[in-house]
């Protein structure tokens, strides 16, 4: 058993130097395993390798002792078991006492051994799961077992000058020996016989000679795919002046020979012996492969006069781009015609038109002749169905598992209202486009007759473009009314007030409790705060840290879910504090740091705090830890929850908060093992909650209906009614504006006030201002009201119980956004928002029965419901490798982990094992999606990182132009200026690189409609990219006019995100063959090429592609070989079988009457 044991140790020590240096060997590996023999101690062992084996990497040694010592203790622990087996059980007993003793003294905090055991005693479930998804369960690394001390790293500048420097000189010592490693195995595969598709001009193979004839022989030649026959010409068989016969009297049949490629002629072969050394395979004639390419030059420019001569040094280079040029080439230039062809001839004769204003004239190759270029053949790719070896057999286990859902009853009364208010939403598009096409059909079809007229009449003369940009404007062409009477031209920033700052913080409802506040955060290592929206828990207890000395240990970090929320909340805290923002309170969020060395507040992201997370586990530059407004249950929260919690028994003195505004707190204590409640008492008031006593069917319909019989019937005070999104809220604002405007004017007035994520942030702020008096304020919101708002004045609140959640479907791997109900938790928090300034009423869109049993207790969290790819390829680079054991607080689906874990694989970021490669990891350090961190890595060897790091850039920042209602047509044809046939990704570089050449103006961005602010953010990611690829030496290379390469480096990293047209209609995905089309405000809209990548969907009417780039299908396999392979010609591919051959329509017959069986 030992022996056993021995060789597993030397097997994972000799993987270990694979990974890390490239170098396997067992000598080595046996030697380390002495050594840490020998040296019991970590110290030890780090002198002792360091002594023997010079330029070792320190934290390689350390991962090794690590290693060593666990699979040490594994062998110890499985004797003592056996030996334990053996015992009576009064020892056992005994045993059991003094390590409950030990347990309890040795933890700190309140925090006992056996309450973190008793949060994994529900493992059942968990080793079932393990056993059918064994890829999702892979053992962790050392540094992540549970409670484990970790030294935490000295943090200055020092001690980080001299880890720089190390780290410096390993990766060049890594380099080179990669470098070495490269080269003994290419010479190796040099030496091993290559199988080529086609024959190679000039290349020397074997063969056996086949036939013999009067005029040669021929010999099949060996080294090819296939069976592959070329003649010998009896002139190429005898070198020199000798006079041959016959053939026969130097070659027999079956003899081994070898020969040399002189030409390939479709399937004609022209072989050679004679440049062939028969006994070495020497070629004898070297310098006729080098004159033969020199007169082929000659010839192709001769063939082609027009081409123009470039007298370029790096000749070199380009040789190697000559595939991807003759593609750009033949994309780009226009086929011309056989009879216009002929018809530019006569005018470039006479003199009339100058070669280079031909249609196919191309700068670099000249005139490109189409009739020379080959059919294109039928290629067909297939998914690549075969599964890495860590997830075996998890596509058959995942068809058992159901889904996570959403909505509680899909066939409630509440679904169907929401089913029924999304068609209704969709008549009313189709009623303004079918206006906006009355108007269209309504202008006159001949424009031109009252300009040809001497005598129109007043207003008749228009030009074309003018009456057509109003009618594509639609049917308003100016601001809505109601827009105009909530708008005005007077803007309030929010309510003022003349209190002093002081003042202010001490009116919060936080500030009474700071003391006690203060002892319980000293007496707790972790504390649950509840506290409604306006406590002062965001703003205030950050603050009191700070003034109670917390941040003289380490700064005070506290985590938002929004990057606006962390902006805006570090210039209030910032002012109140007294200091600059970016000095003593800073914030940091995606792209944008505003944090100093003196900074001790800083707030944050909490995908900032993650990141922060993979560098330092143990959080060693933080005090204080503030997780905030944790009831929203973003991925990064729950992912943050888990790492926490096991930081904190790494670190005694490290102090966590977890703040939350709803009751779902009892939920956090007991995931924290059941840790201290402080709860801050808010402004609240009894509320009278009313239910309808049917269902309502068009629930936007019955929320304004109730908004003018609260207006019209009950005390003054303001209404709140929650809808789902913009579009609605735009549509209830105009029919109630209508509604009241024809009541007249002896009803009081009714303020309409909108409030989203899109509105203008002064805009915004019109809805604190109190309405004037003897009228009165209705404020239209989505849920951000819920929580993130808190509106004085608030006395009626309106809840038609729906909401928009994002929902991710793994089947085909899109995030959708969809109406579904709100949770009871939400509706509670609803009805809270009329309590806050008095007795208030809150009105339930919907019966009591409905809220009992058709909405969920609480709201799905987000990591059950979204794509987890980026999220996994974190944890991974972490050395989190167990997934289905990490104590998340609410687990996602499994299906949801192992389509991310698929994902991961196909773009290369996983092994065969499910353990990160380094691509992978460095495809972490971005703070990118995977799709967009693989492509940037893939541009480098692609020759292309200068274009594609602006692509990036301009694809994270959104609405780059715009189109106002008033000049849209004007916007519209500047917008086409900047449109390339390749798609949108080459569109949006060519809008940044042409705002580079502008020198970066604004009113270049004014001129040409485009968001100068978007725009500059999109220059601010690109230079924080530069600064990544920076750090990891990764080159910056520009491709220039090669459009190709962009293609190919964009299609490596959204390969699954192809689309073929499809002959019917708009196109489908090869995935899942799902119907999708190509946006309107696309480039490539109406062109309908056969391939396209979409960088999202985005559900409307339709599913729309946004930002389409156009692609060579060949590339999906090349690049992606993993995920996609050439389907086989001589089989029906699945996708094919999906096909359905209909007949054409014939309104005359019955439809199966073309069917044989229906024929006499």
């Amino acid at each position: 058993m030992d022996k056993l044991e021995r060789i597993e140790l030397e097997s994972q020590v000799c993987n270990e130097l694979e990974r890390f240096i490239g170098s396997g060997d067992k000598l080595l590996a046996e030697f380390v395993i002495g050594l840490a023999d020998e040296n019991p101690k970590l110290k030890d062992f780090n002198k002792a390798i360091s002594e023997n084996v010079p330029d070792f990497p320190e934290s390689l040694s350390s991962h090794l002792f690590n290693l060593i010592e666990k699979m040490k203790k594994k062998t110890t622990t499985t004797t003592n078991n056996n030996n334990n087996n053996n015992n009576n059980n009064t020892n056992t007993a005994k045993t059991t006492t003094t390590t409950t003793t030990t347990t309890t003294t040795t933890n700190n905090n309140n925090y006992k051994e056996s309450e973190w055991e008793e949060t994994k005693l529900n493992s059942n479930s968990n080793n079932q799961k393990k056993n059918q998804f064994p890829g999702l369960s892979i053992p962790n690394k050392v540094e992540w077992d549970q409670g484990k001390i970790v030294d935490v790293p000295i943090d200055d500048e020092k001690t980080k000058e001299e880890l720089k420097r190390k780290q410096q000189d390993m990766d060049r010592e890594f380099e080179r020996e990669q470098r070495e490693k490269r080269d003994r195995d290419r010479e190796q595969q040099n030496k091993r016989r290559e199988i080529d598709k086609e024959p190679i001009l000039y290349k020397i193979y074997d063969g056996k000679v086949s036939s013999i004839n009067d005029y040669g022989c021929f010999v099949t030649l060996e080294g090819i795919a296939g069976r592959r026959d070329g003649l010998v010409h009896i002139s190429q068989i005898l070198s020199g002046r000798t006079k041959l016969n016959h053939p026969s009297d130097v070659v027999k049949r079956n003899q081994q020979v070898k020969v040399k490629i002189l030409s390939v002629a479709s399937s004609k072969i022209s072989l050679s012996m004679k440049d062939v050394d028969q006994s070495t395979g020497r070629d004898l004639n070297p310098q006729q492969n080098i004159q033969s390419i020199i007169s082929t030059n000659s010839t192709n420019n001769r063939s082609n006069p027009f081409k123009p001569n470039n007298n370029n040094n790096n000749s070199s280079n380009n040789n190697n781009n000559d595939d991807d040029d003759k593609y750009t080439t033949s994309k780009n230039r226009k086929r011309i015609a056989s009879p216009d062809r002929w018809g530019y001839k006569q005018l470039i004769a006479s003199g009339i038109l100058s070669v280079p204003e031909m249609p196919n004239y191309d700068k670099e190759v000249g005139l490109v002749n189409h009739d020379e270029e080959q059919p294109e053949e039928d290629f067909d790719i297939e998914r690549n169905e075969d599964e890495p070896q860590f997830l075996k057999g998890t596509r058959m286990n995942m068809q058992q598992l159901s889904p996570i859902k959403i909505v509680k009853k899909p066939n409630g009364s509440l679904q169907r209202a929401a089913s029924t208010q999304t068609a209704l939403s969709k008549e009313r598009k189709e009623e303004k486009n079918q206006q906006r096409n009355e108007m269209m059909d309504s202008i006159p079809k001949d424009l031109s007759l009252p300009w040809h007229d001497p005598m129109p009449e007043a207003g008749e003369r228009h030009l074309a473009q003018e009456i057509r940009s109003i009618a594509g404007q639609g049917i308003d062409t100016e601001i809505p009314e109601w827009k105009k009477v909530t708008q005005g031209s007077h803007i309030q920033y929010g309510k003022a007030t003349s209190r002093s700052i002081k003042e202010q913080r001490e009116s919060l409802p936080i500030f009474p409790l700071r003391e006690a506040f203060l002892q319980a955060v000293s007496e707790h290592q972790l504390l649950v705060v509840i506290g409604e929206t306006g406590s002062g828990k965001t703003t205030q207890m950050a603050q009191y840290l700070a003034e109670a000395g917390y941040g003289t240990r380490g700064k005070i970090g506290c985590t938002q879910p929004r990057r606006v929320a962390a902006m805006s909340v570090s210039k209030r805290v910032a002012e109140e504090f007294g200091c600059q923002l970016g000095q003593e309170v800073g914030y940091a969020i995606r792209f944008e740091d505003c944090t100093s060395p003196e900074t001790i507040i800083k707030f944050m992201t909490d995908g900032i705090l993650l990141r922060e997370c993979l560098l330092d586990p143990n959080l060693s530059a933080y005090s204080v830890i503030i997780l905030d407004e944790a009831h929203e249950r973003t991925i990064s929260t729950d992912v943050l929850f888990g790492l926490l919690k096991q930081a904190l028994q790494r670190r005694p003195e490290l102090k966590v908060l977890i703040t939350s505004a709803t009751l779902e707190a009892e939920k956090f204590s007991k995931y924290f093992m059941n840790a201290q409640l402080f709860i801050i008492p808010g402004r609240t008031f009894p509320v009278d909650i009313r239910y309808t006593k049917d269902p309502e069917a068009d629930y936007l319909d019955a929320s304004l209906i109730t908004v003018m019989q609260i207006h019209l019937s009950e005390p003054p005070g303001d209404i709140l009614l929650f809808l789902t999104g913009q579009e609605e809220i735009d549509a209830a604002c105009q029919i109630l504006y209508e509604r009241m405007k024809s009541l007249g004017s002896n009803v009081p007035d009714l303020i309409i006030l909108p409030v989203y994520s899109a509105l203008p942030s002064e805009m915004q702020t019109k809805i604190f201002e109190p309405a004037p008096p003897g009228s009165r304020k209705v404020v239209i919101a989505t849920n951000i009201a819920e929580t993130s708002l808190t509106i004085d004045g608030i006395y009626y609140v309106i809840d038609p119980g729906f909401s928009k959640q994002k929902c991710f479907n793994p089947k085909n791997g899109m995030d959708s956004l969809v109406v579904a109900p709100i949770s009871q938790a939400a509706a509670r928090q609803r009805s809270g928002r009329a309590g806050r300034t008095g007795p208030g009423k809150c009105y339930r869109l919907y019966t009591e029965s409905a809220f009992k049993n058709e909405m969920l207790a609480s709201s799905i969290p987000e990591i059950q419901r979204t794509n987890l790819g980026n999220t996994v390829l974190t944890m991974k680079a972490m050395g989190i490798n167990d997934l289905l054991n990490f104590d998340f607080m609410d687990p996602p689906p499994v299906q949801t982990l192992v389509s991310a874990m698929e994902q991961l694989y196909s773009l290369g970021a996983l092994d065969e094992e499910g353990l990160l490669t380094r691509l992978g990891r460095k495809m972490a350090e971005f703070p990118l999606d995977p799709q967009l961190s693989k492509m940037l890595i893939a541009s480098v060897d692609l020759g292309c990182s200068d274009e594609i790091l602006t692509v990036v850039a301009m694809l994270s920042v959104q609405n780059v132009f715009y189109r106002p209602k008033e000049k849209q047509a004007l916007a519209d044809q500047k917008k086409a200026k900047f449109f390339q046939p390749e798609g949108d990704h080459l569109t949006l570089l060519n809008v940044y690189e042409s705002w580079k050449n502008s020198k970066f103006s604004n009113p270049w961005c004014f001129e040409n409609f485009v968001q100068a602010r978007s725009l500059r953010r999109a220059q601010d990611v690109r230079k924080q990219l530069i600064t990544i690829m920076d750090r990891y030496k990764l080159d910056i290379i520009s491709a220039g006019r090669n459009y190709t390469k962009i293609q190919k480096a964009i299609c490596s990293g959204f390969f699954a995100n192809a689309s073929k047209k499809d002959p019917n209609e708009g196109y489908k995905t090869l995935v899942e063959g799902q119907p999708v089309y190509i946006h309107p405000s696309s480039t490539l809209f109406n062109r309908n090429p056969d391939w396209v990548i979409y960088h999202e969907l985005v559900m409307t009417t339709k599913e729309y592609m946004r930002e389409v780039c156009t692609i060579d299908p060949k590339w999906l396999v090349e690049l992606a070989p993993k995920f996609f392979k050439t389907s086989d010609p001589n089989k029906i591919s699945k996708r094919k079988r999906k096909e359905k051959i209909e007949p054409l329509y014939d309104k005359y017959n019955d439809p199966n009457a073309w069917r044989p069986s229906k024929r006499k």
